[in-house]
């Protein structure tokens, strides 16, 4: 809103009486004054028009302006409050720390899990629910540490009968079909491919799943229990996982990871410093870095 400045009342004329020694000017020097005071405000060019002008009028803040301000500022606490939901309840970024799910997931990239991914049922989040099927990928918390979280593959359901075999697992009887899986080169080691092993006892194995373990064993298969998942690394002679420390109960799932919205290359924990170039050649190193910095062909890729 614009409040205009009062401006000074011009003083009034004296009359005849009251000035009789007061001369006239002629009427058409009166006629260029009044005609040159109407038509000073309207040219552009006269600098004291325009302070008049200025003086005449003062700008304050309008009420507009600071209901402006006041729904910037609550749209702003709308996006932060919607993106705490996201986070607590339907999505959450995490980091690939190991190589233990090599070549699926790398170590450097970053996931978004869906947190509704695990919930029986229909889903109540932004995402919908599929529930916990074999073959998926799951993040959860390490039974052995809850603090930690892990990222592994689920390949033995509740009620399934497991075994590995020379590295290869068989469910039920029947071997499992896993395009997914890497076999590195490595020592023999019986318990780690021919697992459940009850005649040596690796030394990584924690000690209370080596004795749970011994009483879930029929005829050298391992029986999952209800609302219990066992899960193994990709990277199969490269993986701590179910057959070291046991199975993760769905109560400890998280989710199911969907997305690399970003990978960073192994040993690039850091963003580089740059220095302004002195040469072309100092131009063309600060581009190898920035190339280099991250895998760009592994961003936004799904998760299989």
């Amino acid at each position: 809103m614009i409040d205009p400045v009062i401006s000074p009342a011009a003083p009034p004329a004296p009359s005849p009486a009251q000035s009789p020694n007061l001369s006239l000017r002629p009427s058409e020097d009166r006629s260029q004054s009044v005609q040159s005071d109407s038509a000073a405000p309207s040219d552009p060019q006269d600098g004291a028009s325009t302070n008049l002008h200025h003086w005449r009028t003062v700008e304050r803040p309008s009420y507009d302006d600071q209901a402006g301000l006041l729904r910037a500022i609550q749209s702003l606490i709308y996006i932060i409050v919607v993106a705490v939901f996201i986070i607590t309840f339907s999505v959450q970024p995490f980091r690939i720390p190991s190589g233990s799910m090599e070549p699926t997931l790398l170590i450097g990239d970053f996931l978004l899990v869906n947190k509704q991914g695990s919930s029986a049922g229909e889903s109540s989040g932004l995402l919908p629910s599929t529930g916990i099927h074999r073959g998926e990928i799951i993040v959860f918390h390490y039974p052995v540490d809850p603090s930690v979280h892990l990222v592994k593959r689920v390949v033995g359901m509740p009620g399934d009968h497991l075994r590995l075999r020379e590295g290869h697992v068989f469910i039920n009887g029947s071997p499992l079909p896993e395009p997914y899986a890497m076999y590195r080169p490595s020592g023999p080691d019986s318990f780690r491919d021919n697992f459940p092993r009850l005649q040596s006892a690796d030394p990584n194995i924690d000690s209370r799943w080596w004795i749970r373990m011994r009483t879930l064993i029929d005829e050298g298969e391992l029986i999952i229990p209800a609302d219990n998942y066992f899960v193994l690394g990709d990277n199969r002679n490269n993986s701590e996982d179910s057959r070291y420390w046991g199975f993760v109960p769905r109560s400890a799932i998280v989710g199911q990871p969907f997305l690399i919205y970003f990978s960073l290359q192994h040993g690039s924990d850091d963003v580089p410093t740059l220095t302004p170039p002195a040469a072309g050649s100092q131009r063309s190193k600060v581009i190898d870095t920035f190339a280099d910095f991250a895998r760009w062909d592994r961003t936004l890729q799904i998760v299989h």
